[in-house]
């Protein structure tokens, strides 16, 4: 079930950037006067397709959903009719050529806008960015970071929330070398700034940065106190019941929840002698965590919720939207801030400052899918922008077979006056055609060793 929950929404995801893509180049190409043949999402063998008559344009759905294209009346493709030679793609003039193949990576980054227009105003609840224990000797504790503080800002984007604090932290890593400023509200409520320098070889393994970080979300103490327990749960079986108030499992006191659990974590498969408080009485029950595996590791699990006490949640949860207007000008922000920071991405890993470790294939970007849907409408939104962006950013690219390698053949057009000869587009196609395997044979393949680490 998971599985097919996690291709699921990956074709969706994709065929939906991949339809806006194309969309972009038929849309534009149309206005300029350029006939289109067809217009596909997908490759491979046809599934639908559905065509008005034979002079207007064939849409298909095809068998393999990596991708579409949009068929438009070219010389270069074979001979043309008297009667479509007017509304080929090469008799058109190098602007309308150039914006109809410019449209497609521009529509995906249209597309962020609106995706992110849309999350900023319907708004979303999380934890507040409040920072927890810092331990000595990480980035957080040399930057001067202290226990209680609230997080306003990461390198000046507003952060409401600890998910946005750590998303956009992780997104400008790369550029901390130097120095992240992150502005912070004291106990006080005085604003502060704090420094944050990652070093370049910490920026590029998220695991590492992780470690090495040393900013965790602040936790409330809170009562041990059986909120939920899971039917034919280890808790169930014990006759642990709701209300039951978790005093000690083997002579070890607790009075938080989360230190309650680290305690059952780590005693996967052993039996535990706990005293519990139930109505005034003290009971003993024993109980065997059952043995799961959690983040590639074995962890143990009992089946019980904490009974939150009145009010916490409020005081910990924030939630927030923007009005359209603010949600507007947010969005473009937000779409051009992640796409500077792909573009110094991919620099940096050209020159070799940055790990191979970052690129993504469709394996994870088909379980980034599945777990963002699960979390959400908005989560999912989310996504859906951060995929937009890389789409419309890589495919302007000045890399042949990329639409950025066509404008680069334009820009060269217009500098000399004439088009590049059809030889010299073969080969640096050819060659466009090879690192573009190379690089997705890549992304694959640490996809796959991600999956047996």
């Amino acid at each position: 079930m998971d599985t097919l929950h996690t291709v699921f929404y990956f074709i969706v995801a994709l065929g939906l950037l991949v339809a806006i893509h194309e969309f972009g180049h038929f849309w534009v190409a149309r206005k300029t006067g350029v006939k289109v043949l067809r217009f596909s999402i997908g490759f491979g063998k046809v599934l639908w397709k559905y065509q008005k008559n034979s002079d207007s344009t064939e849409y298909v759905f095809a068998l393999i959903p990596l991708g579409g294209y949009v068929k438009m009346v070219d010389e270069r493709e074979g001979n043309v009719s008297s009667a479509d030679l007017p509304h080929a793609f090469t008799q058109k003039s190098l602007w309308a050529r150039t914006a109809i193949v410019a449209a497609g990576p521009l529509f995906n980054l249209m597309l962020a806008v609106l995706l992110y227009w849309a999350v900023f105003m319907l708004g979303e609840t999380g934890m507040r960015p409040i920072v927890g224990t810092v331990a000595e000797s990480t980035l957080a504790a040399q930057a001067g970071f202290v226990e209680g503080e609230e997080v306003v800002s990461v390198n000046g984007i507003k952060t409401p929330t600890w998910q946005e604090t750590m998303e956009t932290l992780f997104t400008s890593a790369m550029d901390a070398e130097e120095g992240l400023p992150i502005q912070v509200k004291t106990a006080d409520g005085i604003l502060i700034t704090h420094t944050l320098v990652i070093p370049l070889a910490i920026s590029q393994d998220p695991k590492l940065l992780f470690t090495e970080l040393g900013l965790k979300a602040w936790q409330p103490k809170i009562p041990p106190v059986v909120g939920k327990v899971l039917a034919n749960s280890a808790a169930e079986q014990a006759g642990i019941q709701l209300g039951d108030l978790i005093l000690s499992a083997d002579g070890v006191e607790f009075n938080d929840w989360i230190v309650w659990v680290k305690y059952v974590q780590s005693h996967a498969g052993k039996m535990m002698q706990v005293e519990i408080e139930r109505d005034g009485q003290l009971i003993s029950v024993s109980l065997t965590p059952e043995s799961k595996i959690k983040n590639e590791q074995i962890t143990g699990r009992i089946g019980v919720g904490v009974q939150v006490p009145e009010g916490l949640r409020d005081s910990i949860m924030v939630e927030y939207s923007l009005s359209p207007i603010d949600a507007l000008v947010a969005a473009f922000k937000r779409t051009g801030y992640y796409s500077l920071a792909t573009v110094k991405m991919i620099g940096k890993m050209f020159i070799g400052k940055a790990s191979v470790e970052n690129l993504s294939g469709p394996i994870s970007i088909a379980q980034y899918a599945g777990k963002s849907a699960e979390m959400g409408l908005v989560s999912f939104l989310k996504f859906l922008a951060i995929v937009s962006v890389s789409l419309g950013v890589l495919n302007l690219l000045p890399i042949p077979v990329l639409d950025g390698g066509h404008l680069l053949m334009f820009a060269v057009e217009a500098i000399k006056g004439s088009p590049v000869s059809d030889k010299l587009q073969i080969m640096f196609q050819q060659m466009g055609m090879i690192a573009l395997l190379a690089l997705m044979g890549l992304a694959v393949f640490l996809d796959i060793e991600r999956l047996f680490q």
